[in-house]
Order: C-alpha cells, then structure tokens, then sequence
C-alpha cells in the first residue's frame, strides 16, 4: 500500500510509481493501481443518485433542527447524549439514524468494515449459481422450509 498525492510532485505521478514498483520488484510482489477517489465517484451520478441524495439531505437537516430544538435550553447548545451525533442511511430497507455510539460497538476498525456482514451468507449460494462444483448441503446449515406464502410480507422484511 502507497498512498500518494497527484499534486505532490510533477513527475511522480501514480503511473510513474505503478511503473517504479513493478519493475524492481522482480516478480517477487505484483502492483496494482487503486485511485480511491475514482472508485468512490463511480462515474456520473443518476437522476435517481441526485433524487436520493436531495431526500436524504432534507431528512438529516430536519433531524438536526429537530435535534437542536431539543437540546437548546438558555442560549445554549446540550449535545452530550449518545443520540445526538448520528449517520443517516439505511437500515433494512429504511432510513435511519444510527447514533455513532452504536456503530462504534458494531464496527471492525481495523478493517474499516462492519463486524458482521449479512451478505457473506450468500457466497456459497453465488458458487452455486456460478456451477462451481458445491452441493447444497454445504449451503444450508439448517432444516429448509418451504414457502407456501403468494404475497410478501412488509413487516417481516420480505
């Protein structure tokens, strides 16, 4: 890992250390180049990006004036609850404030990602669905249980 900057100098740019690298390592390490700032872009944003991002902006200004109108009290400002430092977005398949108290006992900072990802269940069913060699009962660990429901049901998450 070399985190670099485009403007730190003219010529050592991250193709010139991509270049630098993979030349003296000599087959012992392979190089990659990873411009975060492009990856975290993704390119130009959707209508539908633009229409979320203006949603969710409106929700996180309401709540913070909400939030300051109940935390203001003789001129002042009281934010010292766990309630009144949080991160908008959502949580299954709603929107939601999560106070940072509580993403804190729920994250791996180390890594930078969550402690438990609900989508790492899914990898032997994508194996699966891929014809990779791998049979069902290595999938479900449990019994299975078949569906007779028609219709979906909101309030279980389905």
């Amino acid at each position: 890992l070399l985190p670099s900057n485009e403007k730190c100098h003219e010529h050592y740019t991250t193709e010139f250390l991509y270049n630098l690298y993979s030349s003296e390592g000599k087959g012992i390490f392979d190089c990659r180049i990873n411009v975060l700032g492009h990856l975290q872009q993704g390119g130009a944003p959707t209508p539908f990006d633009r229409n979320y991002g203006t949603k969710l902006g409106v929700k996180a200004v309401l709540w913070m004036s909400e939030k300051l109108q109940q935390v203001y009290s003789k001129g002042r400002v009281f934010a010292n609850s766990g309630d009144t430092a949080c991160v908008i977005g959502l949580r299954k398949k709603v929107v939601a404030f999560s106070p940072v108290t509580e993403l804190k006992k729920v994250t791996d900072f180390e890594h930078r990602l969550p402690q438990e990802q609900w989508w790492l269940n899914l990898r032997l069913m994508l194996k699966m669905l891929a014809n990779y060699q791998i049979s069902l009962t290595e999938y479900i660990s449990g019994q299975m249980e078949h569906v007779t429901r028609r219709t979906l049901s909101i309030e279980k998450g389905f």
